[in-house]
């Protein structure tokens, strides 16, 4: 009999949930994601080109926002390179304007003074990026090759609304994160 009593005491904890765990054993909550970077241009104004080529482009999901990073082996935080990142209302080879179309609801122009290495990374005017594939990404669409110009080579990322966005200069690389909301 006691044994009975005690199988219904415990369902009965169980049944009402007073046999659950503390609220500060509970799955911690994840934070608002920071959206505070903005849609304005961000630029590196400098007088120097970049030392280094770009090698390579790769791209990363992240919980709060999408990553395009450029691989510039040489460039450094200490004397980055000249950059400059805006939406554009249309995305255009430099020197005839010719217009390059891009996907997304959106375009973001991303030039930098580095030229690119055919050798480690082939690449043809308007062709979209080699290697990219933009399948489950939340925010990014596209990415085209607009040409290099007067030292500057331009890419053309298509993403899915203007939203905003940050630029980070890191040893051989310049990354450029767009978040999935405002």
């Amino acid at each position: 009999m006691r044994r009975c009593a005690t199988l219904l005491a415990l369902l009965a904890l169980v049944l009402t949930g007073a046999g659950a765990v503390p609220a500060a054993a509970a799955a911690p909550q994840t934070s608002a994601c920071e959206t505070g970077w903005g849609s304005m241009a961000k630029s590196a104004p400098g007088s120097t080109a970049m030392t280094g080529s770009l090698t390579d482009v790769r791209t990363g999901r992240h919980a709060c926002y999408d990553r395009m990073v450029f691989d510039i082996p040489g460039m450094t935080t200490d004397d980055p390179a000249l950059y400059w990142v805006q939406y554009v209302p249309g995305f255009a080879h430099p020197p005839s304007q010719t217009g390059i179309p891009v996907d997304g609801g959106a375009v973001i122009e991303v030039e930098f003074t580095a030229p690119v290495d055919d050798s480690q990374y082939p690449v043809r005017l308007a062709d979209p990026l080699p290697g990219l594939d933009f399948s489950g990404y939340q925010t990014f669409r596209d990415a085209k090759f607009g040409g290099y110009y007067y030292g500057g080579t331009h890419i053309g990322l298509g993403v899915r609304a203007k939203l905003p966005f940050r630029v980070l200069v890191l040893p051989d690389r310049l990354v450029v994160d767009v978040a999935h909301s405002w």
